[in-house]
């Protein structure tokens, strides 16, 4: 177990660390923030770091989105960032002693600066928690681990799913993750090798602290890539890398517990209980809204089709890996959800806002969750889902449910940003297209 410290009492343990990295994480889940001396990162725990509130209205290429309402015709104003409490950590894949610092905006007032994904996540745990819902939350986390930017993986390497040999081939890289995973007091749990070429995934502990289940799957990403380049490597947690490859998820697996701590998924018998069902109808009525959260690039959308495990319908089913929301039973502490619909390029806390807000609408509503999934069916009969992100950007921008989840500007936030790298996108023709058409056409 990692202790936790303030940045003060970190900084005065480890007097070799000269720079601190502080950083927040933007609406693509993006860290953005700055390089500290030591003696200036001293002070923001009293004194806060300014930096631009339209720091989290970023396009992907990381400029000013316009239409977000928070740099142009702003004067683009500073707020105030401060130190999550025990996030402060050693980067051991720095070159020269180096800490990290995860940092949150306030307004002046004190409260949570709408436009911060993190922010949005604690504003919903705090209605879930309101209602005597407290949920148990972790994360499992796809990437690829490649040569180079240039790599692609050889069609011999694939398909060793689970295999022992292919997780030793690449111990030194892995074996610095766990080590880093543990300085950082990311609770990492398994690794196992996936079904693409040098694909794997690592899988996180539940935690009762759902904002810190977030941040531990950014603190993975940011771990995953740093020891990657460190180790001669490049990680992408991009959905879709190769268009021949499994895809690249984040599932969610999530429980509800009362103030008590004993589970609401379970009844008195062992057995389901209401609630459970009603969470899934919850999940399966806002999917199609909240697709953007889930998928929110352009190459997002490349992971799902049918007959793999990329799921294109709103659907449930009980262990059912290729349904949308994988109903988990067992003992009543076994009993969750697991929601299998977000990509690994994905902002955590956006997706778990999403969750949390379908569940709640399940339980408020008491939503019958309806016939759950026939994996031979292929999805026939099921809710659709929107499976082109242009589609996906018009459900969420025009959603009652997700201005309620996220709040009306930040709904509004998310699909100004996510119009921008569309429309930049747009402008961009791919290779494929010359090779396919500028000869013949």
């Amino acid at each position: 177990m990692v202790q936790l410290f303030s940045l003060q009492e970190y900084l005065s343990a480890h007097p070799e660390v000269d720079r601190v990295e502080a950083f927040v994480s933007d609406v693509n889940g993006v860290g953005r923030g700055k390089w500290l001396p030591r003696q200036r990162a001293l002070a923001i725990s009293s004194k806060g770091l300014a930096m631009p509130r339209s720091i989290f209205a970023l396009d992907i290429w990381g400029r000013d989105v316009r239409e977000a309402g928070l740099a142009y015709g702003t004067g683009d104003p500073d707020g105030l960032c401060w130190p999550i409490a025990g996030s402060v950590a050693p980067v051991v894949w720095a070159d020269r002693p180096t800490a990290q610092v995860m940092l949150t905006m306030r307004d002046g007032d004190g409260a949570p600066f709408y436009a911060d994904p993190r922010a949005m996540l604690g504003r919903m745990v705090e209605r879930l928690n309101a209602k005597g819902l407290f949920p148990m939350v972790a994360t499992e986390l796809e990437f690829y681990l490649l040569d180079d930017m240039a790599a692609r993986p050889s069609s011999r390497d694939s398909g060793q799913v689970l295999s022992i040999d292919a997780l030793r081939s690449v111990a030194p890289v892995l074996d610095a993750i766990e080590d880093a995973c543990r300085a950082q007091g990311v609770p990492a749990e398994t690794i196992q090798r996936e079904y693409g070429a040098g694909q794997y995934e690592i899988n996180l502990r539940h935690i009762g602290d759902a904002c810190l289940a977030a941040d531990h799957a950014i603190l993975l990403k940011r771990i995953v890539r740093g020891t990657a380049v460190r180790h001669g490597r490049i990680a992408t947690f991009m959905a879709k890398p190769f268009g021949a490859q499994a895809g690249s998820g984040m599932h969610v697996h999530v429980s509800l517990l009362d103030r008590a701590g004993k589970t609401l998924f379970a009844d008195e018998a062992g057995g389901e209980s209401a609630m459970l069902g009603h969470a899934v109808g919850g999940l399966l009525s806002t999917m199609a809204d909240a697709m953007l959260l889930f998928a929110p690039h352009a190459n997002s959308y490349r992971r799902f089709s049918r007959g793999a495990y990329g799921p294109v319908t709103a659907s449930w089913g009980y262990d059912d890996r290729s349904a949308a929301v994988r109903v988990i039973t067992g003992s009543p502490s076994e009993t969750r959800i697991e929601h299998r619909l977000a990509g690994a390029d994905c902002n955590p806390y956006l997706a778990l806002t999403a969750i949390f807000a379908g569940m709640l609408a399940g339980i408020d509503g008491a939503i019958d969750p309806g016939p759950r999934h026939a994996p031979s069916s292929h999805g026939h009969g099921e809710r659709s889902l929107p499976l082109d992100w242009s589609p996906a950007i018009a459900a969420f921008a025009a959603s009652d449910a997700m201005a309620d989840a996220l709040g009306t500007a930040g709904r509004d936030m998310v699909a100004a940003c996510k119009r921008q790298d569309r429309d930049e996108l747009l402008t961009r023709v791919p290779d494929t297209e010359y090779d396919t058409y500028l000869a013949t056409l």
